[in-house]
């Protein structure tokens, strides 16, 4: 019995005492064929096409400094995180991208990493960013208080986002998926209708905000080259 409206949420389902919260995350290998892993058929083409127009977009963002391979990391996590977007919109699956020990745990070690490499590395350079050009000279201490408050809290800011996107489709699904019972048959065919566009409006939603995650990481670590 739901106790409240946030219960949706709350991953406790367990097996024997152990805990399956992560279940969605590798559930959906399950769903793909053997076929679509050992022969190159045109849906594997279309991803492979797909995710070099992905390689394509990073690395113009990150820039020629870069070093080899970085786009892959960011189109790997774009991946899982549509991936695990998509499972959430299956009935009974408690999806881990609304929960902030997946989200958090991947943008802080991102977040020390790109501050490592930056300060060790190009350590003028991210003096330079805490000053905008043009700034008055009475303001330069509190821009530097800005940017370094900005920079601090981006890993914070970056899995929020993602979360509380997805949980807000989530809730209004789960409130009108809870009236059903309440109304009429005429108004059922008006909610489910609603229901079906909504879920398609979360379908573009785990798209996007999967991307809006990967863009966000990109231009953060563009900042430190």
């Amino acid at each position: 019995m739901m106790t409240n409206l946030f219960s949706t949420f709350d991953p406790s389902t367990s097996l024997l005492n152990l805990p399956i919260n992560w279940s969605s995350t590798f559930i959906g290998l399950l769903l793909i064929p053997t076929m679509y892993w050992l022969m190159p058929l045109w849906i594997l083409l279309m991803w492979n096409k797909r995710n070099l127009n992905f390689h394509n977009e990073f690395k113009t963002l990150i820039g020629p400094k870069s070093f080899n391979g970085t786009t892959f990391m960011f189109i790997s996590m774009l991946i899982m995180m549509m991936f695990n977007n998509f499972m959430g919109l299956l009935p009974y699956i408690f999806t881990k991208s609304s929960d902030m020990t997946l989200t958090f745990s991947i943008a802080m070690p991102m977040w020390l990493s790109f501050m490592q490499f930056g300060w060790i590395n190009n350590t003028k350079h991210m003096l330079a960013h805490l000053v905008l050009q043009g700034t008055p000279t009475a303001l330069m201490s509190f821009m530097v208080l800005i940017e370094t408050i900005s920079n601090t809290i981006w890993p914070g800011t970056l899995a929020i986002r993602l979360v509380a996107n997805m949980i807000a489709g989530y809730l209004l699904l789960t409130l009108l998926g809870n009236t059903g019972n309440m109304i009429s048959f005429g108004l059922m065919t008006i909610l489910i209708s609603s229901q079906m566009l909504l879920l398609t409006l979360e379908s573009a939603v785990s798209l996007i905000q999967a991307y809006v995650f990967s863009i966000l990481s990109t231009l953060y670590s563009s900042e430190t080259y």
